[in-house]
């Protein structure tokens, strides 16, 4: 297998930790999907990294599909409970970070790909509301838990570990770590794992 992408995005990140936790090889291929001469679109026709290419050539894209498939291939380190309502609870902590994570991508684009008397900034406040509420509910949802799913470690974790270290790094200016002790907390012991001291975002 081949990983396709950049250091510094947060939905790589969280398959290069998932990568590391279920203790799996794969090739890690830099790519700039911004560069005039990027080749993303022959592995990927959206454009986006992370892309995982297979053994027999094909592709498989987004990150949520590439960190469940890549539970299955092996028991070490399951990240997701295998059925029910525990593994939906899984997934919607994914889908609430990677979302956070999405609005905040929008916004850096907003800022840097245009010029500044086209940026929208009703646009970027309807995003950073998104980011605000969405930071809020998961400190509201971790409560005092020691991870977001009960006592074990899971995709949740990795999903929120990957935003919010991201968030560290393009926006700090947002003083999560001030307002959300738990998320601080969380992430702090987060970033004592090796597959997260080995991806931080660059």
């Amino acid at each position: 297998m081949k990983l396709i992408g950049s250091t510094a995005s947060p939905f790589v990140r969280k398959v290069r930790v998932v990568l590391a936790e279920k203790k799996l090889d794969c090739e890690f291929e830099l790519e700039d999907v911004w560069s005039a001469e990027t080749a993303i679109h022959l592995a990927n026709p959206l454009g986006q990294v992370p892309c995982l290419v297979m053994e027999d050539g094909s592709s498989m894209y987004d990150s949520r599909v590439i960190a469940e498939y890549l539970d299955t291939l092996t028991p070490v380190c399951k990240l997701l409970p295998p059925n029910g309502r525990d593994r939906a609870d899984v997934k919607v902590w994914e889908a609430l970070s990677d979302g956070v994570a999405d609005a905040a991508v929008l916004v850096r684009l907003e800022k840097t790909l245009r010029p500044a008397e086209q940026q929208s900034v009703a646009w970027i406040e309807r995003q950073m509301g998104k980011v605000h509420a969405g930071l809020a509910v998961m400190s509201a949802n971790l409560g005092e838990s020691p991870f977001c799913k009960g006592n074990h470690y899971t995709l949740a974790d990795v999903a929120v570990g990957c935003t919010l270290g991201w968030l560290l790094f393009r926006f700090p200016e947002i003083d999560w770590r001030g307002d959300y002790a738990n998320l601080a907390r969380l992430f702090d012991k987060l970033s004592e794992r090796p597959s997260f001291k080995e991806s931080v975002p660059q």
